[in-house]
């Protein structure tokens, strides 16, 4: 993720000598932000750094982050003509650098550590394309999809397209796993989701070779985490306003298993913001919630969003240490 190494004195050192699209694009750098994290903790894995935005960059339509802050794409997609141009094919050669990023960072783990890539979900990346860059709700995005679906669905189309090339390439480049990032798809999470997100995720799914590993992390969807479920997707990363083991029990294969089976993972779920506390509070936040989940099968420890600029380094060895001490004791997580 963008903000995962915002955090490292390292990171920064880097940053002060590097625009952040340079990071993205020289695949030595890329490797390095990647390999930063595991250098100081016991992470299980250790996820590409990129940013979601090099997908619509490959089919046409750039981005640059803007001085006072901020993303910008380089026009905001407008009209037929705009579209049109937009373009999967020669996706994966565009994207040669997260490639060879990729191939670094797996000879330099070797069989020891989990090596994730990643991806932002269509309606996602629709939404930055639409607007011409960040926004709190992407208006246009929303109206788009209710005025003239059409539009919507064709962008749609290659947007899933480009990214089935895009999530192909990182497997072959040694991705262990692939994690979507449907960061705004809250904004349709009523009866909306399914055609304007879930239907197009599902698509790359399939796409992707046969019970390869998929983790979906979609903000603010909780109410269709059954349907995401029965998306084909390996992992469900849920964020911090859901209660985990009461996730858990609604996903149950059967109701008289609750504590013991799911149909997928769960990833999650701890409040980014606990980072930029205290040791000892995040210590017992990170206790807490893996105490819910004792008995439970099929859980991911990690965060419920990314990790925030202002985390302090002895609250992220607090947590690591909770987690790997509470392995050690035998209990299964």
């Amino acid at each position: 993720m963008r903000q995962a190494g915002r955090y490292l004195p390292e990171y920064r050192d880097l940053k002060a000598r590097h625009s952040f699209i340079e990071l993205v694009r020289t695949p030595e750098l890329a490797a390095e932000v990647t390999l930063q994290p595991l250098g100081r903790f016991a992470f299980d894995a250790a996820i590409l750094f990129s940013d979601i935005l090099v997908l619509p960059e490959a089919l046409g339509q750039g981005y640059r982050f803007k001085e006072q802050g901020g993303i910008a794409m380089e026009y905001r997609l407008e009209t037929r003509a705009q579209l049109d141009r937009l373009s999967s094919d020669g996706v994966r050669e565009r994207l040669h650098y997260v490639a060879a990023a990729l191939r670094l960072i797996r000879d330099r783990l070797g069989d020891r550590t989990a090596l994730l890539g990643f991806g932002g979900s269509p309606w996602t990346l629709a939404c930055y394309m639409l607007e011409g860059g960040g926004s709190d709700d992407f208006p246009r995005a929303r109206g788009l999809f209710r005025t003239d679906r059409a539009f919507f669905d064709a962008l749609l189309e290659k947007l899933t397209e480009g990214l089935i090339a895009y999530f192909k390439l990182q497997i072959e480049s040694g991705a262990d796993a692939i994690q979507i990032f449907d960061s705004w798809g809250g904004l349709v999470a009523g009866a909306d989701y399914e055609a304007a997100s879930l239907q197009w995720i599902r698509r790359i799914v399939a796409a992707l070779p046969a019970g390869f590993p998929v983790i979906l992390f979609a903000k603010g969807t909780a109410r269709h985490l059954a349907d995401q479920a029965a998306a084909g997707l390996r992992v469900l990363s849920v964020d911090a306003s859901v209660d985990l083991a009461a996730a858990h029990d609604s996903l149950a294969v059967d109701p008289t298993l609750r504590a013991r089976e799911i149909r997928v993972a769960l990833q999650g779920n701890l409040a980014p913001e606990l980072l930029g506390g205290t040791p000892s509070s995040v210590r017992e936040a990170t206790l807490r919630l893996l105490e819910s989940m004792r008995g439970r099968t099929g859980h991911i420890f990690n965060l419920g969003h990314g990790i925030r600029p202002d985390a302090r380094l002895e609250c992220m060895d607090a947590m690591v240490s909770a987690v790997v001490n509470w392995k050690q004791q035998g209990v299964s997580i």
